[in-house]
């Protein structure tokens, strides 16, 4: 079983997340494990809604995690967010959102494996996309993590 670690602190995670995914993104702190180590929304990329711009920021978290930190044997693909839960609150420390985040993926080498067999076997004979479908639901690893983000610029 792999094990995904927090991702280091930084002093600046707006340069780390711009050198390694070439987005610029208005945010500083942390990377959110804690309301303590909250990542500070400081703007809203033109067009971007704060919920949009919250996914992008777990999406990257969750790349960092259990791909680029790891060992090429432990890198999973296919790396998908699902936002279940979401709260407000408020402190003398500022506004917070506290989300939670379903997150699926499967080990990068079967995922790899999942798409060429689909991209070679669709639509011919003998080709099984049920049990194909099943296979790669069996070789999903499904994870929940939260972040917390400062959002007080916008409550």
């Amino acid at each position: 079983m792999t094990t995904f670690k927090k991702v280091q602190k930084t002093a600046g995670i707006r340069e780390l997340i711009r050198s390694t995914f070439d987005v610029d993104l208005p945010l500083t702190g942390n990377w959110g494990y804690t309301a303590e180590e909250a990542t500070i929304v400081e703007a809203l990329p033109e067009g971007m809604p704060l919920l949009q711009l919250e996914h992008v920021f777990a999406s990257i978290r969750a790349h960092l995690e259990m791909n680029i930190t790891q060992e090429p044997e432990n890198r999973y693909g296919g790396i998908n967010l699902h936002e279940k839960e979401r709260e407000q609150s408020k402190s003398e420390k500022g506004i917070f959102d506290k989300v939670t985040y379903e997150i699926t993926a499967i080990k990068e080498d079967l995922y790899n494996a999942f798409i060429k067999e689909y991209k070679e076997g669709y639509g011919k004979d003998g080709f099984d996309l049920d049990d194909h479908f099943k296979r790669r639901k069996e070789a999903t690893l499904t994870r929940e993590v939260i972040h917390y983000f400062e959002v007080s610029a916008f409550g």
